[in-house]
């Protein structure tokens, strides 16, 4: 079996289906903020409960993304892209034929399930697909769905949900997740989804899962995926809160926060192409200045809050640095964990786990009687820390890639076996 990189420089058609796929599972997890209202009445259940349809499906993510992927370690990660987005079109399904709350939740719940596991052992395949020298561009392209599906998603909902009902939202995701699944199942080549048999981690049981944990033992796995963490944390405990600083802190009206939120659904966008292409240049680089941008926004942010036009500026640059980093962050814990695919879905938990953590601290601080511009600042003070991480992180790092672990079981490397 021969598996090799393609080098051409056109995008491959296996990404675009991808991106497609990630542009689905994106819509899946935006989209009910702004169906909540419709969602509570229709299912005759209290705001606090229709909360736990994004509470329940983040939690899902974080644990899903972990057990799916260790799970099936040893099988064709094409078939299990195919398996990932089958069980988001039947949790999407569920959701949209649900006639009680139990069986919405429960919808939301599988859904959610394919979600860490689809990005991690995506981003795998995606940076198979091309030449090694351009893999966090491929994680970027593929990540590119998420982020149009965070500008695009709570509008989506909204004017869909309006129109023809809530439950017409979930069926027109159904359609999207049957479009990708085909996609994915005719454009994603054999070759980038085969697993190496000569790799321990793809053996079965838990000898196979003993290897992908063995990852783990890595310093530098676990101070990426604090970095994560930190970083991801830091952006999402100020933007929880951000409708508040703008309507109660700038004076913006309700209506605004619309089309404020797609300035930074803009950002989200650029700056995770922006900083694919940067890290194939130089990594770690556009990690740290990703981070320190980041910080110095969030700060800039909590000092400025009450211009109109600082605020729409620096809203741009918090969805611009917050998401600069995504694709060197995958390829970097990808590259020290020498493949395994456990580490890219760990990452996407960690970064659940930062999501959680930020936006409860952000809460404390608002609670505590510190104003709408605090969650700006503990922002920053949690981003500054994964700027910390991450610079010992780099000082730290193997001189030359060769020194990053046994890069023959890297998934873009060309292997004939």
């Amino acid at each position: 079996m021969t598996i090799q990189a393609n080098g051409s420089r056109r995008m491959p058609a296996g990404l675009i289906a991808l991106t497609l796929g990630s542009f689905g599972i994106g819509l899946t997890e935006f989209v009910i903020a702004g169906l909540l209202p419709q969602v509570s009445l229709s299912l005759a259940v209290s705001e606090a409960a229709a909360g736990w349809l994004i509470s329940g499906y983040a939690l899902s993510v974080a644990v899903g993304a972990i057990v799916v992927t260790a799970a099936t370690g040893g099988l064709s990660r094409k078939s299990v892209l195919i398996g990932l987005v089958a069980l988001f079109v039947a949790g999407n399904l569920l959701s949209a034929v649900a006639s009680g709350y139990p069986l919405m939740l429960l919808g939301r719940v599988v859904a959610a399930l394919c979600h860490g596991s689809f990005f991690g052992i995506g981003s795998l395949v995606a940076r198979r697909m091309v030449a090694p020298e351009r893999a966090s561009r491929a994680v970027a392209v593929m990540f590119a769905g998420l982020t149009l599906a965070n500008v695009l998603g709570v509008p989506f909902g909204a004017l869909v949900g309006e129109r023809w009902g809530w439950r017409a939202t979930f069926w027109a995701i159904t359609v999207i997740g049957v479009i990708a699944l085909i996609a994915i199942a005719a454009l994603v080549p054999g070759w980038a989804g085969a697993v190496d048999r000569a790799h321990p981690a793809t053996a079965s049981g838990l000898n196979g899962l003993r290897v992908q944990l063995r990852a783990f033992r890595s310093w530098q796995v676990w101070l990426t995926l604090a970095a994560t963490a930190l970083g991801y944390g830091g952006m999402f405990g100020a933007f929880s809160y951000i409708a508040y600083t703008f309507t109660r802190i700038t004076g913006f009206t309700s209506a605004d926060v619309a089309w404020l939120l797609v300035v930074y659904g803009s950002g989200l966008v650029i700056g995770n192409l922006a900083g694919g292409r940067a890290a194939d240049v130089n990594r770690d680089r556009t990690l740290i200045v990703s981070l320190a941008g980041l910080t110095v926004t969030l700060t800039a942010f909590g000092l400025l809050a009450g211009s109109p036009v600082a605020s729409v500026v620096l809203v741009f640059l918090l969805g611009f640095f917050g998401f600069a980093g995504v694709p060197g962050m995958i390829t970097r814990v990808t590259d020290y964990a020498n493949g395994v695919p456990l580490a890219a879905s760990a990452n996407v938990s960690a970064s659940n786990v930062g999501n959680a953590l930020g936006a409860w601290l952000g809460g404390l601080a608002i609670s505590a009687g510190l104003g709408y511009t605090a969650p700006l600042h503990v922002g920053a003070a949690i981003v500054l820390a994964g700027l910390v991480v991450m610079t010992i992180s780099a000082r730290r790092a193997p001189a030359h890639a060769s020194d990053i672990g046994d890069t023959a079981l890297s998934p873009d490397t060309t292997r004939t076996t």
